[in-house]
C-alpha cells in the first residue's frame, strides 16, 4: 500500500518519428536543467502524498534521456525551456514516482519503482495482489524470468512481458498501478475492479508556452499542486453529483479512472480508457438447480479463501471490528483460521491473539455499537483495542480528514474513520482486514427492498419462501415506507415517476436513494450559466449501453440495483471517505476481502432470494441472508439475529460545543462567498437550525457539506467561481 505520481508529456506525430539526438552541449545542458526541474517537481508531488508511504521514497526519470526534435511549429509540447535559436528539444521520457509503506519483503530490493532494463519495462504499485506465490512460481516456470525481490508488486512486468495488455486479468486484490514500456511507448494505468484503490489524473499545460501538454497521473489529487495545478471547482458536477456516479470529481479537468479499466498512452499521443473487468449478473430468466445448502457453503467455502489469503504480510495484521456482522465475521474466520489451521496472522505468530480495533462514540448518542464489538471480541477470544470518539475529538479531525478525503460528505462517520485509523497505527499496526463491500455484493441496505420485490424471482422459485401475493403486498408498503422516509429527512426522491432515468435503468428507484440527498446551496446564477443538472441521468447514463440492455432485459431489478450502487455509491464514498483515503491518512492499509473478485463472482450469480430473504416466521426479510448462514459458525448469535446498522455519527450536538463553534468559523459570509458557486442566504441560518435539542439534521448535513468545501478552498487554494468562466483568486 503506497502512493504514486506520474508525469508523461504528451506529443504529436512529429514529435514521436523524430530520432535526431541533440548536436551540441548547449542543448544537452538544457536537457539535463529540465531532469533537474522535473526531479525537484516529483519530489514535491511525492511529499504531498508521503502519508501513503512513509518508508522509502523512489522515482525513476529516464536514464536514456531521449529527446526528440521539432522544428517551427508553435503547439508542439515541450519538457524543456525554449532555446532562441535553431531547433528545439524536448525530453518526452516520462517520469514515474513512488513513496512506499513496506508491508512484503521489508528489504531495499522490495523498493520502487521496479524495472527491468533488459526488457525496458518500469512500474510503481499502489495496493497489494494476493496469491502472487502461486503466480510468481507459474512465471518463473514458463519464462525463466529473474525476479529481484520478494515482493507481490514486481509480478507486474514478469505478467506484462508474457501476457501483454492481458496481465489484468491475473491481479487479484485491490490496486493502482502504472507501467510504461519503453521499447514500444505504451504507458499504462490500472486500478483495481472495485476502485478500492485510488487513481486520478488531468492534462496540464507543460509551463514552457509553446502549447505543450503533460499527463499527471496519481493516487491523490494534492499530488498535482506542485506540479503546476491550480485547482477550480466544477460547479457542474458538484451540481448534478457527476464526481460521485462518474468519473469527474470536484475539480474542473481532473478525473478517476473508472474501477476495473486500465487508460493506456500509445507513444506520447491519445490518451484512452477501456474495461477489462465489470460485474455481471445471470440471466433471471435461467433456473438455479443449486440448494439453498449448496450455495451457503459455496459462500464460506469463498469467504474463508479471501480471509486467508489477505493474511500474508511481513507485518503483524488487525482486524477493524464494529457491532455489524460484516466485520464480525471477518474477525471469526480469522480466529478460526489461526486456532484451526495454524495460519500466521502477517507476521505474527499463531499463538499471539488477534488484535481487533475499534472506535466507540458516547454510549447517549444511538450511534454506538462498542459494546456489542466487545462483547464479539470476548466471544472470539481476541484482543480488542478501541478509542472514544465525543464531540471534542471529532471536531479536532474534521479539517484534517476532509483534506485527505478531497471531498465532502454529509455525515461525520467519514471523521470517525478517520480517527479509528489512528488506532492501529498508534498500536504498531499497518494492515487491518475491513468489512467495506458486504452491503453492496450482498444487498444489505434497505434502499434495495423495493427492487427486489419489483420482479418474482423466477430463478429460485422453487426455494423461495415468499409467495407471489406476498410480493405484491411487500412491495407496496416497501415504496410506501421508502416515501415516508425520504419525507422525514427532506428528500426530494421516492417519486415513482421520476421518467427518462427511471426507464433506461428498467424503473429501478434505488437511484432515488443515491441522490436522496442533493444540497440545494448553489447561488442562483448556477441555475443559468450550467446546462440542466440531474443527478438521476447521470446515474442512468454511467452504465455503457450494452450494460443498459442487460439491465433491462436480462437482470433482475435488484441485481441491476447492486450493479449501479457499485459502479457510484461503492467506490466515489464508501471506499474513499470511509476506506483508503482516511486509512491511508495514517499510513494503514485495509484489506477488502468481500470485494475479492473470485468471491463477488460466485456471489453474483446467486438467485436474489438469497441474498434478500423472506422470513415467513418473523414476517420481515433478512438482508445478506446467505452471509449470515455462512457465517453463523464464526459470529454471535446476537449478530446472527441482528438488523442492518448503517455505521454512522451522531447527528445532534448542542450549541455552544466544540462543532457548534467549528462550523461557526467556517460558515462565515466571507468564506461561503469566497467558495463563488454557494448562495449566502441558503447557508447563513444554518448553523442555528443545525445545532441544538431540536436541530434538523439536513440542517446539519448541509452545514457540513459547505464546511468540507471552504476547508478544500483554503488548503488547496481553489479559484472562486464565476459565471461565464469569469475566475478570480
Amino acid at each position: 500500500m503506497c502512493g504514486i505520481s506520474c508525469i508523461l508529456s504528451l506529443a504529436n506525430a512529429a514529435q514521436r518519428h523524430s530520432n535526431q539526438q541533440p548536436r551540441n552541449g548547449e542543448h544537452k545542458a538544457a536537457i539535463g536543467a529540465e531532469r533537474q526541474k522535473l526531479d525537484k517537481e516529483l519530489d514535491a508531488s511525492l511529499a504531498q502524498i508521503a502519508h501513503r508511504g512513509p518508508d522509502s521514497c523512489g522515482k525513476w526519470i529516464g536514464e536514456d534521456c531521449r529527446v526528440v526534435r521539432y522544428s517551427g511549429i508553435s503547439h508542439l509540447p515541450s519538457l524543456t525551456t525554449t532555446l532562441t535559436q535553431g531547433p528545439q528539444w524536448t525530453n518526452v521520457t516520462p517520469a514515474l514516482g513512488h513513496v512506499r509503506l513496506s508491508i512484503n519483503d521489508l528489504s531495499p530490493s522490495a523498493a520502487q519503482p521496479f524495472h527491468s532494463p533488459t526488457h525496458g519495462i518500469h512500474a510503481v504499485v499502489n495496493g497489494e495482489f494476493y496469491d502472487y506465490d502461486a503466480i510468481r512460481a507459474r512465471l518463473e516456470t514458463e519464462t525463466q524470468y529473474q525476479f529481484t525481490s520478494r515482493s507481490d508488486s514486481e509480478i507486474i512486468i514478469a505478467l506484462y512481458l508474457h501476457y501483454g495488455l492481458n496481465f489484468t486479468e491475473h491481479l487479484r486484490g485491490e490496486f493502482a498501478c502504472v507501467l510504461w514500456d519503453e521499447r514500444r511507448e505504451v504507458f499504462v494505468a490500472v486500478r483495481d475492479r472495485y476502485g478500492i484503490k485510488p487513481l486520478f489524473w488531468t492534462v496540464q499545460d507543460d509551463g514552457h508556452g509553446a502549447g505543450g501538454k503533460r499527463l499527471l497521473v496519481a493516487a491523490e489529487m494534492k499530488a498535482f499542486l506542485p506540479l503546476g495545478w491550480e485547482p477550480e471547482w466544477d460547479v457542474r458536477s458538484l451540481k448534478d453529483a457527476g464526481w460521485n456516479h462518474d468519473t469527474r470529481t470536484l475539480f474542473k479537468g481532473v478525473q478517476k479512472i473508472r474501477p476495473g479499466h486500465y487508460m493506456t498512452c500509445q507513444s506520447f499521443g491519445h490518451v484512452e480508457e477501456r474495461p477489462y473487468w465489470d460485474t455481471s449478473f445471470p440471466d433471471k430468466r435461467t433456473i438455479d438447480p443449486r440448494t439453498p445448502q449448496e450455495l451457503i457453503e459455496g459462500v464460506r467455502e469463498r469467504m474463508l479463501e479471501a480471509v486467508r489469503l489477505r493474511l500474508r504480510a511481513d507485518v503483524p495484521i488487525g482486524v477493524y471490528l464494529s457491532g455489524g456482522i460484516d466485520s464480525s465475521v471477518i474477525a471469526g474466520m480469522v480466529s478460526h483460521l489461526v486456532k484451526e489451521q495454524n495460519v500466521s496472522v502477517g507476521s505474527a505468530s499463531p499463538t499471539d491473539r488477534v488484535t481487533c480495533f475499534s472506535v466507540a462514540f458516547d454510549e447517549d448518542s444511538g450511534f454506538d455499537e462498542s459494546s456489542i464489538a466487545n462483547r464479539t471480541a470476548e466471544w472470539l477470544g481476541v484482543k480488542y483495542i478501541k478509542k472514544l470518539m465525543n464531540e471534542e475529538e471529532l471536531a479536532k479531525r474534521f479539517e484534517d480528514a476532509v483534506w485527505h478525503c478531497e471531498q465532502h460528505n454529509p455525515d461525520l462517520n467519514f471523521v470517525g474513520k478517520f480517527a479509528l485509523s489512528e488506532v492501529p497505527q498508534e498500536a504498531g499496526y499497518k494492515v487491518v482486514l475491513t468489512g467495506e463491500g458486504a452491503d453492496e455484493v450482498l444487498a444489505g441496505y434497505p434502499v434495495y427492498l423495493p427492487d427486489y420485490l419489483r420482479e418474482p424471482d423466477t430463478a429460485y422459485e422453487a426455494h423461495n419462501p415468499l409467495s407471489e401475493a406476498e410480493r405484491q403486498k411487500q412491495l407496496e408498503l416497501a415504496e410506501e415506507e421508502a416515501r415516508e422516509h425520504y419525507r422525514s429527512i427532506g428528500a426530494d426522491a421516492g417519486n415513482s415517476a421520476i421518467g427518462v432515468p427511471r426507464l433506461m435503468l428498467n424503473n429501478i428507484s434505488t437511484i432515488d436513494g443515491m441522490t436522496a440527498f442533493q444540497p440545494d446551496v448553489f447561488a442562483s446564477w448556477t441555475d443559468t450559466s450550467h446546462a440542466a443538472c440531474d443527478p438521476h441521468m447521470v446515474i442512468a447514463c454511467n452504465p455503457d449501453g450494452i450494460t443498459r440492455h442487460y439491465i433491462n432485459s436480462k437482470w433482475h431489478p435488484l441485481h441491476s440495483a447492486l450493479y449501479v450502487w457499485s459502479k457510484g455509491n461503492l467506490p466515489n464514498i464508501f471506499l474513499t471517505c470511509l476506506g483508503d483515503r482516511t486509512e491511508m491518512a495514517h499510513s494503514i492499509e485495509a484489506r477488502t476481502p468481500f470485494l475479492d473478485h473470485q468471491l463477488t463472482e460466485y456471489v453474483n450469480a446467486l438467485p436474489p432470494s438469497v441474498k434478500l430473504r423472506w422470513s415467513p416466521d418473523k414476517r420481515r426479510f433478512v438482508e445478506k441472508w446467505v452471509l449470515r448462514e455462512a457465517s453463523k459458525p464464526f459470529i454471535t448469535q446476537e449478530l446472527y439475529e441482528r438488523k442492518k446498522h448503517p455505521y454512522s455519527a451522531p447527528t445532534r450536538y448542542p450549541r455552544g460545543g466544540p462543532l457548534w463553534r467549528l462550523m461557526g468559523g467556517l460558515l462565515t459570509r466571507e468564506k461561503v462567498e469566497g467558495l463563488g458557486f454557494v448562495g449566502w442566504e441558503k447557508v447563513e441560518g444554518l448553523v442555528g437550525e443545525a445545532f441544538g435539542e431540536e436541530g434538523s439534521p439536513k440542517a446539519m448535513r448541509l452545514a457540513l457539506v459547505v464546511a468540507a468545501w471552504v476547508v478544500m478552498a483554503e488548503r488547496f487554494g481553489v479559484r472562486t467561481a464565476r459565471p461565464e468562466g469569469g475566475l478570480l483568486r
